[in-house]
């Protein structure tokens, strides 16, 4: 609901600001026509803003056949999310990169570059597309969108309407002046809400997306390795389209600052210190991955440890009984193995050995 409603303030402040925009280069009837041209836009927005930005970032659908592995590492970690499995796509660029779009988890897609994929190890390509599910799974996908598309539209609204002389409308209360204020306020405003949406979502799919992959270490290095390669290589359909930069997990504009008050994504030393802390909330182990403890686990722990407790204690009696064959018993090793740390259970620690 929560996110439901979020989504609908997005749509009424884009939707205001565009009117606004056409207010001021045309007066009553501009911003009629804004407002027409508002709602056409929130309901292709809607319908068909995945296929446009996929099809603005040369994104192409991939399937087990042709990506086995990709595919099932895409269906594995949505199975973790509790989510449908999304299309995949690939995105043919050297920079490292991924975004995820759609209406909803029913009708959404995962898009990853082949930089990505020769670039970072297995368990790192598993932890972006973790913190994309994640994006999915709380309907971003729908919200980052649409923002890409008004953002751009208003800008394009504005040149326009200096281009073929907005300003002179006798409706528009601030001339020519409010036309040029436009020009320049409009897509900074724009640009604002998208910064604001956008860096905050971030750090929340980071969060979810650690918790879906369980490997938070994972990807705070796919994201050391993405922010150093991403920074020297061109992505040629975002410099294109720009209005859709925030939709990828790291900022694929060449010359991009990560700590600019107006960049859309967080500074990536921020987003790898919130992984690390998590990492150690996680107890994760040395290879960065959280132990799973589920209640079958627990149970089997608990008795394999009360049963090599009291194997340890018969043991024991046994080595200091003068009965024919206890000493035998005693030193015998057959239940070692189980119960020897490590090894299913520990007499000592109570079964450390099972998780």
């Amino acid at each position: 609901m929560l996110n439901f409603l979020r989504t609908g303030v997005l749509f009424a402040v884009l939707t205001a600001l565009f009117m606004a925009v056409g207010y001021f280069l045309g007066g009553t009837s501009g911003m009629l026509i804004a407002l027409v041209v508002a709602a056409g836009m929130n309901l292709f927005s809607y319908w068909n803003s995945d296929k446009m930005v996929l099809g603005m970032q040369g994104a192409h659908e991939v399937d087990p056949r042709s990506a086995p592995e990709l595919y099932d590492m895409v269906e594995r970690l949505s199975r973790n999310a509790g989510i449908p499995t999304p299309k995949v796509y690939l995105i043919h660029t050297d920079q490292p990169n991924a975004f995820a779009t759609g209406r909803d988890p029913e009708h959404a897609a995962v898009a990853v570059s082949t930089g990505l994929l020769n670039t970072l190890q297995p368990n790192e390509v598993a932890g972006v597309i973790a913190h994309e599910l994640a994006h999915i799974r709380s309907r971003d996908t729908l919200t980052m969108t649409v923002t890409g598309t008004f953002a751009g539209a208003i800008s394009m609204l504005a040149q326009f309407g200096l281009l073929f002389g907005g300003g002179n409308n006798r409706d528009n209360p601030l001339g020519a002046v409010g036309a040029l204020l436009m020009v320049f306020l409009a897509p900074l405003a724009a640009g604002l809400v998208q910064m604001a949406i956008s860096r905050t979502r971030e750090y929340e799919a980071d969060k979810d997306g650690a918790e879906i992959s369980r490997d938070p270490l994972a990807l705070a290095s796919a994201l050391a390795k993405i922010s150093q390669r991403a920074q020297r290589t061109v992505n040629v359909a975002a410099e294109r389209n720009p209005a859709m930069a925030h939709m990828y997990i790291f900022n694929p504009l060449s010359g991009a600052r990560m700590d600019s008050l107006f960049s859309t994504h967080p500074a990536v030393e921020n987003r790898i210190a919130q992984l690390q802390r998590l990492a150690g909330e996680m107890q994760t182990d040395r290879t960065g991955r959280a132990p799973s403890r589920t209640p079958v686990r627990r149970l089997r722990r608990a008795i394999v440890g009360g049963a090599c407790r009291r194997l340890a204690v018969a043991k024991a009696a046994a080595v200091n009984s003068e009965a024919p064959g206890a000493r035998e018993f005693g030193k015998n090793e057959v239940f070692a193995g189980a119960c020897a740390p490590g090894g299913g259970g520990n007499a000592a620690a109570g079964g450390a050995g099972w998780r």
